[in-house]
């Protein structure tokens, strides 16, 4: 696919191709000359063609929150449309690709893989910890077993104003000294979810997207005061550090999300290759958990934590130049190129 990214420079690379399951997909395009503000929902199917869903449906001001509130009883039309040639369809590569949803809410999850978390535990722990990496591995592992059998998933608040399209540039601020890489499975919630349990958590997802969950490492932990502990919004919430997308596939097309594949490039050289079996909290127990303070609501992403092989891990954090190539089994591609603040 050879999509433009809406903010990205003249010489923007094109993603690297990857289909996606299923009959068609959702996203947010908007014509290459036009501005953000004009971007439409969209039926895309997997041989790049692209129906304008306000005038399929014949509600002019449709935005893609509006499809997902309206999930159950739109989807399928979709596969009708996706299916009828007489439509007017035109080329994907005339179309500028966008985050595929702005969401409302962002819930993220986190220490939510097992070797990334024992990764983590590893690095860091206290530099008087006189124990060998292996034995800190074993504390580790054994924690994560009990996590899984007896506690609850960890779930934090992002911005949705953190959120940027699959092709954009990613600014690195100039304060963050560490940012890092995460790539996520995210859910796309398609019912308000309040109070669900386990077994149902899965009806209120409409589909998934990739989600590459950036954080400054060296704020994720208040130094001022640590008593206090994390401060996410420092750490993962500045301004494109949520590329979305491309697409979002519905959960049908996707089947049971315990056995994805993701994958992180940086530079063309594999980072993170981990099957989402290697969750602690299948994406159902996130959903459900979230779900028992909160009210999620149709667009809301749940993103699910992201597997070993991060920056830390390499002991290489991302610098300007740095192109990360993303994918995820049956939902497509993001490449997103790193830029210094202010180049």
């Amino acid at each position: 696919m050879s999509v433009e990214s809406p903010s990205a420079s003249p010489h923007a690379h094109a993603p690297v191709s990857a289909p996606f399951a299923g009959p068609f997909a959702l996203g947010t395009l908007s014509a290459r000359s036009s501005s953000a503000e004009s971007a439409f929902p969209a039926l895309v199917t997997p041989d790049e063609r692209v129906l304008d869903l306000r005038t399929a449906l014949h509600t002019p001001h449709l935005t893609m929150r509006g499809v997902l509130a309206e999930w159950a009883g739109v989807l399928p039309e979709l596969h009708r449309l996706a299916g009828d040639g007489g439509l007017p369809w035109q080329p994907l590569t005339g179309f500028r690709v966008h985050a595929p949803v702005e969401p409302r809410q962002v819930f993220q999850s986190g220490a939510n893989y097992r070797q990334h978390v024992i990764d983590l535990h590893v690095a860091h722990r206290d530099p008087d910890d006189g124990r060998s990496t292996e034995e800190a591995r074993a504390e580790a592992a054994a924690l994560m077993d009990r996590r899984a059998a007896e506690d609850l998933p960890y779930v934090f608040l992002g911005l949705p104003s953190a959120v940027t399209g699959p092709y954009d540039d990613v600014t690195l601020p100039a304060w963050a000294e560490k940012p890092d890489w995460e790539l996520e499975l995210a859910a796309v919630i398609g019912r308000a979810a309040h109070r669900v349990p386990v077994t149902e958590a899965l009806e209120y997802v409409a589909g998934y997207t990739i989600a590459n969950d950036l954080t400054d490492r060296a704020t994720v932990f208040r130094r001022d005061m640590p008593q206090i502990g994390t401060d996410w919004l420092r750490s993962k919430n500045a301004p494109g550090f949520t590329p979305l997308g491309p697409w979002i596939v519905p959960a049908a097309s996707v089947g049971a999300p315990h056995d994805l594949r993701v994958t992180l490039k940086l530079n063309g050289e594999v980072k993170q290759d981990e099957s989402t079996k290697d969750m602690i909290f299948d994406v159902a127990r996130v959903v459900s958990y979230a779900s028992q303070t909160a009210r999620l609501l149709p667009g809301d992403l749940v993103l699910t934590g992201s597997p070993a092989g991060n920056g830390m891990h390499w002991g290489r954090l991302l610098r300007a130049g740095d192109v990360m190539d993303a994918t995820i089994t049956g939902l497509g591609a993001q490449r997103t190129r790193c830029v210094a603040e202010g180049a």
